[in-house]
Protein backbone atom coordinates (compact mmCIF):
# COMPACT_ATOMS: atom_id res chain seq x y z
CA UNK A 1 0.00 0.00 0.00
CA UNK A 2 1.35 3.21 -0.76
CA UNK A 3 0.42 6.15 1.59
CA UNK A 4 0.58 10.26 0.75
CA UNK A 5 0.24 11.70 4.00
CA UNK A 6 0.93 15.91 5.55
CA UNK A 7 -0.35 16.32 9.28
CA UNK A 8 -2.17 13.26 9.61
CA UNK A 9 -1.48 12.89 13.50
CA UNK A 10 -4.84 12.25 14.27
CA UNK A 11 -5.63 9.29 11.72
CA UNK A 12 -2.66 7.74 10.51
CA UNK A 13 -1.88 5.22 12.89
CA UNK A 14 -5.58 3.80 12.95
CA UNK A 15 -5.23 3.62 9.34
CA UNK A 16 -1.82 1.60 9.38
CA UNK A 17 -3.44 -0.51 12.07
CA UNK A 18 -6.74 -1.00 10.07
CA UNK A 19 -4.83 -2.25 6.75
CA UNK A 20 -2.22 -4.28 8.46
CA UNK A 21 -4.97 -6.08 10.26
CA UNK A 22 -6.64 -7.13 7.19
CA UNK A 23 -3.56 -8.58 4.71
CA UNK A 24 -1.12 -5.20 3.80
CA UNK A 25 1.94 -6.40 3.49
CA UNK A 26 4.52 -3.08 3.73
CA UNK A 27 3.43 0.27 3.49
CA UNK A 28 5.15 2.53 0.89
CA UNK A 29 4.66 6.32 3.25
CA UNK A 30 5.69 9.38 2.26
CA UNK A 31 5.61 12.18 4.34
CA UNK A 32 5.28 16.22 2.70
CA UNK A 33 6.36 18.34 5.24
CA UNK A 34 4.55 17.65 8.20
CA UNK A 35 5.18 19.65 11.27
CA UNK A 36 2.40 17.78 13.99
CA UNK A 37 3.37 13.91 15.19
CA UNK A 38 3.36 12.24 11.53
CA UNK A 39 6.68 11.81 11.32
CA UNK A 40 7.43 10.05 14.71
CA UNK A 41 4.06 8.20 14.31
CA UNK A 42 5.50 6.70 10.63
CA UNK A 43 8.63 6.20 12.36
CA UNK A 44 7.20 3.52 14.54
CA UNK A 45 6.06 1.32 12.03
CA UNK A 46 9.17 1.61 9.78
CA UNK A 47 11.06 0.53 13.28
CA UNK A 48 8.29 -2.37 13.32
CA UNK A 49 9.45 -3.34 9.26
CA UNK A 50 6.10 -3.15 8.10
CA UNK A 51 6.52 0.49 6.46
CA UNK A 52 9.22 2.09 4.00
CA UNK A 53 9.39 6.10 4.31
CA UNK A 54 10.09 8.47 2.20
CA UNK A 55 10.39 12.38 2.11
CA UNK A 56 8.99 14.39 -0.46
CA UNK A 57 10.19 18.30 0.30
CA UNK A 58 8.40 19.89 -2.82
CA UNK A 59 5.19 22.08 -1.47
CA UNK A 60 3.04 22.18 -5.14
CA UNK A 61 0.85 18.82 -4.21
CA UNK A 62 2.75 16.77 -7.38
CA UNK A 63 0.68 13.77 -6.13
CA UNK A 64 0.59 11.92 -9.37
CA UNK A 65 4.34 11.87 -9.71
CA UNK A 66 5.06 11.27 -5.92
CA UNK A 67 2.58 8.16 -5.84
CA UNK A 68 3.69 7.04 -9.39
CA UNK A 69 7.54 6.69 -7.64
CA UNK A 70 5.98 4.70 -4.78
CA UNK A 71 3.79 2.68 -6.62
CA UNK A 72 6.52 1.64 -8.86
CA UNK A 73 8.82 0.70 -6.12
CA UNK A 74 6.15 -1.30 -4.66
CA UNK A 75 6.57 -3.61 -7.81
CA UNK A 76 10.52 -3.04 -8.32
CA UNK A 77 11.77 -2.83 -5.25
CA UNK A 78 9.21 -5.16 -2.75
CA UNK A 79 7.82 -7.50 -4.92
CA UNK A 80 4.23 -6.65 -4.58
CA UNK A 81 1.78 -8.33 -6.17
CA UNK A 82 -1.07 -5.58 -6.12
CA UNK A 83 -0.56 -1.71 -5.17
CA UNK A 84 -3.54 -0.20 -3.20
CA UNK A 85 -3.15 3.62 -3.28
CA UNK A 86 -4.42 5.20 -0.22
CA UNK A 87 -4.70 8.23 1.31
CA UNK A 88 -4.55 8.57 5.59
CA UNK A 89 -8.22 9.00 5.69
CA UNK A 90 -9.52 6.18 3.35
CA UNK A 91 -10.08 2.83 5.14
CA UNK A 92 -10.72 0.09 2.48
CA UNK A 93 -13.37 -2.46 3.54
CA UNK A 94 -13.96 -5.57 1.73
CA UNK A 95 -17.16 -6.99 1.61
CA UNK A 96 -16.25 -10.55 3.21
CA UNK A 97 -12.69 -11.75 4.40
CA UNK A 98 -9.11 -9.59 4.21
CA UNK A 99 -7.70 -7.30 1.63
CA UNK A 100 -5.47 -9.81 0.69
CA UNK A 101 -7.89 -12.67 -0.03
CA UNK A 102 -10.28 -10.63 -1.97
CA UNK A 103 -7.34 -9.32 -4.29
CA UNK A 104 -5.69 -12.89 -4.57
CA UNK A 105 -8.92 -14.34 -5.83
CA UNK A 106 -9.61 -11.86 -8.25
CA UNK A 107 -9.07 -13.34 -12.03
CA UNK A 108 -5.69 -13.17 -13.73
CA UNK A 109 -7.21 -11.05 -17.21
CA UNK A 110 -8.26 -8.35 -14.15
CA UNK A 111 -5.83 -5.78 -13.93
CA UNK A 112 -7.90 -2.99 -11.59
CA UNK A 113 -10.11 -3.39 -8.91
CA UNK A 114 -12.42 -0.35 -8.89
CA UNK A 115 -13.50 0.34 -4.93
CA UNK A 116 -16.09 3.17 -3.83
CA UNK A 117 -15.86 5.97 -1.59
CA UNK A 118 -18.61 6.82 0.91
CA UNK A 119 -18.28 10.02 3.04
CA UNK A 120 -18.79 10.21 6.47
CA UNK A 121 -20.18 13.17 7.48
CA UNK A 122 -18.76 15.49 10.15
CA UNK A 123 -20.55 15.66 13.00
CA UNK A 124 -19.46 19.04 15.78
CA UNK A 125 -16.57 18.36 18.24
CA UNK A 126 -17.49 17.13 21.93
CA UNK A 127 -14.63 16.04 22.79
CA UNK A 128 -14.55 12.30 21.90
CA UNK A 129 -12.51 11.63 18.91
CA UNK A 130 -13.62 11.48 15.46
CA UNK A 131 -13.98 7.89 14.81
CA UNK A 132 -16.47 7.94 18.01
CA UNK A 133 -18.34 10.86 16.44
CA UNK A 134 -18.41 10.02 13.23
CA UNK A 135 -20.66 6.97 12.59
CA UNK A 136 -23.13 8.09 9.81
CA UNK A 137 -22.44 8.51 5.92
CA UNK A 138 -23.80 8.67 2.34
CA UNK A 139 -25.45 5.98 1.21
CA UNK A 140 -24.08 6.32 -2.02
CA UNK A 141 -21.07 7.21 -3.71
CA UNK A 142 -21.49 10.84 -3.76
CA UNK A 143 -20.16 14.44 -2.98
CA UNK A 144 -22.49 16.81 -0.16
CA UNK A 145 -23.67 18.61 -3.15
CA UNK A 146 -24.79 15.43 -4.93
CA UNK A 147 -22.32 14.74 -7.61
CA UNK A 148 -19.99 11.17 -7.87
CA UNK A 149 -17.98 11.05 -5.70
CA UNK A 150 -14.67 9.59 -7.85
CA UNK A 151 -13.49 5.82 -6.76
CA UNK A 152 -10.09 4.75 -6.25
CA UNK A 153 -8.29 2.14 -7.96
CA UNK A 154 -6.33 -0.60 -6.65
CA UNK A 155 -3.82 -2.30 -9.23
CA UNK A 156 -1.62 -5.12 -9.99
CA UNK A 157 1.84 -4.28 -9.44
CA UNK A 158 3.84 -3.01 -12.67
CA UNK A 159 7.29 -1.07 -12.59
CA UNK A 160 5.90 1.14 -15.14
CA UNK A 161 2.76 2.10 -14.15
CA UNK A 162 1.53 5.71 -13.47
CA UNK A 163 -1.06 6.75 -10.95
CA UNK A 164 -3.31 9.74 -11.79
CA UNK A 165 -3.68 12.49 -9.72
CA UNK A 166 -6.19 11.76 -6.92
CA UNK A 167 -5.32 8.42 -7.00
CA UNK A 168 -8.61 7.88 -8.88
CA UNK A 169 -7.20 6.12 -12.20
CA UNK A 170 -4.02 4.23 -13.41
CA UNK A 171 -2.29 3.76 -16.74
CA UNK A 172 0.27 1.97 -17.94
CA UNK A 173 1.10 -1.68 -19.36
CA UNK A 174 -0.79 -3.37 -16.80
CA UNK A 175 -3.55 -1.71 -17.23
CA UNK A 176 -3.68 -2.25 -21.40
CA UNK A 177 -3.42 -5.78 -20.53
CA UNK A 178 -6.33 -6.59 -18.64
CA UNK A 179 -9.87 -5.52 -17.59
CA UNK A 180 -11.38 -3.25 -14.70
CA UNK A 181 -13.53 -4.96 -12.23
CA UNK A 182 -16.25 -2.62 -10.41
CA UNK A 183 -18.19 -5.20 -8.16
CA UNK A 184 -18.27 -3.97 -5.12
CA UNK A 185 -16.05 -6.18 -3.62
CA UNK A 186 -14.05 -3.48 -2.03
CA UNK A 187 -15.37 -0.17 -0.73
CA UNK A 188 -13.73 2.72 0.66
CA UNK A 189 -15.11 4.63 4.08
CA UNK A 190 -13.45 7.83 4.05
CA UNK A 191 -13.49 10.45 6.12
CA UNK A 192 -12.10 13.67 5.17
CA UNK A 193 -13.39 16.34 7.44
CA UNK A 194 -12.78 15.27 11.08
CA UNK A 195 -12.27 18.83 12.70
CA UNK A 196 -12.11 22.38 11.93
CA UNK A 197 -8.34 22.43 12.97
CA UNK A 198 -7.59 19.54 10.81
CA UNK A 199 -9.61 21.12 7.91
CA UNK A 200 -8.71 24.19 8.04
CA UNK A 201 -4.79 23.02 8.14
CA UNK A 202 -5.76 20.92 5.27
CA UNK A 203 -7.25 23.69 3.24
CA UNK A 204 -4.34 26.51 4.36
CA UNK A 205 -1.62 23.86 3.12
CA UNK A 206 -3.43 21.73 0.05
CA UNK A 207 -4.86 25.39 -1.22
CA UNK A 208 -1.57 26.72 -1.46
CA UNK A 209 0.35 24.18 -2.49
CA UNK A 210 -2.04 23.55 -5.66
CA UNK A 211 -1.47 27.47 -6.33
CA UNK A 212 1.84 26.75 -6.38
CA UNK A 213 1.64 23.90 -8.95
CA UNK A 214 2.71 25.15 -12.18
CA UNK A 215 1.85 21.37 -13.92
CA UNK A 216 -1.70 20.38 -13.39
CA UNK A 217 -4.82 22.09 -14.72
CA UNK A 218 -6.36 24.57 -13.07
CA UNK A 219 -9.62 22.10 -12.64
CA UNK A 220 -7.37 19.69 -10.80
CA UNK A 221 -7.72 20.38 -7.17
CA UNK A 222 -10.57 22.70 -7.29
CA UNK A 223 -12.29 22.42 -4.37
CA UNK A 224 -9.28 22.89 -2.55
CA UNK A 225 -8.25 25.67 -4.52
CA UNK A 226 -11.73 27.38 -3.93
CA UNK A 227 -11.50 26.51 0.26
CA UNK A 228 -8.51 28.25 0.06
CA UNK A 229 -9.51 31.52 -1.52
CA UNK A 230 -12.45 31.49 0.69
CA UNK A 231 -10.20 30.95 4.14
CA UNK A 232 -7.95 33.89 2.12
CA UNK A 233 -11.03 36.39 2.21
CA UNK A 234 -11.64 35.34 5.53
CA UNK A 235 -15.35 33.51 4.99
CA UNK A 236 -13.72 29.88 6.13
CA UNK A 237 -15.83 29.37 9.53
CA UNK A 238 -18.97 30.10 7.64
CA UNK A 239 -17.97 26.94 5.02
CA UNK A 240 -16.78 24.86 8.01
CA UNK A 241 -20.12 25.44 9.74
CA UNK A 242 -21.72 24.75 6.48
CA UNK A 243 -20.16 21.06 6.26
CA UNK A 244 -21.35 20.12 9.46
CA UNK A 245 -24.52 19.08 9.02
CA UNK A 246 -27.42 19.74 12.09
CA UNK A 247 -28.83 17.12 13.98
CA UNK A 248 -31.97 17.69 12.33
CA UNK A 249 -30.40 17.11 8.90
CA UNK A 250 -28.69 13.94 10.09
CA UNK A 251 -32.40 12.35 11.13
CA UNK A 252 -34.14 13.98 8.27
CA UNK A 253 -30.88 11.82 6.02
CA UNK A 254 -31.53 8.67 8.04
CA UNK A 255 -35.33 9.16 7.78
CA UNK A 256 -35.25 9.26 3.48
CA UNK A 257 -31.98 6.65 3.38
CA UNK A 258 -29.87 9.54 1.81
CA UNK A 259 -27.90 8.90 4.81
CA UNK A 260 -26.86 5.63 6.93
CA UNK A 261 -25.70 4.73 10.14
CA UNK A 262 -22.13 2.27 9.87
CA UNK A 263 -20.62 1.92 13.15
CA UNK A 264 -17.99 -0.63 11.90
CA UNK A 265 -14.88 1.79 12.24
CA UNK A 266 -15.95 2.99 15.46
CA UNK A 267 -16.50 -0.66 16.76
CA UNK A 268 -13.25 -2.12 15.36
CA UNK A 269 -10.99 0.88 16.75
CA UNK A 270 -13.10 0.77 20.21
CA UNK A 271 -12.13 -3.75 20.06
CA UNK A 272 -8.69 -2.73 19.69
CA UNK A 273 -8.65 -0.03 22.52
CA UNK A 274 -9.95 -2.30 24.95
CA UNK A 275 -7.18 -5.06 23.97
Amino acid sequence: MTLLVRDEEDIVAANLDHHLALGVDVVVATDNNSTDGTVEILREYERQGVLRLRFERADDYAQHRWVTDMARMAASDLGADWVINNDADEFWWPRSGDLAATLAAVPPDVSVVVAHRYDFVPRPEDGRPWWERMTVRRARPVTPEGEPLPPKAAHRADPDVVVRQGNHEVEGPVVEGGTIRDDGAIEILHFPVRAYAQMENKVLKGGAAYERNRELPREVGHRWRALYRIHQEGGFPDAYAAMVPSDADVEAGLADGSLVEDTRLRDQLLRRSLR
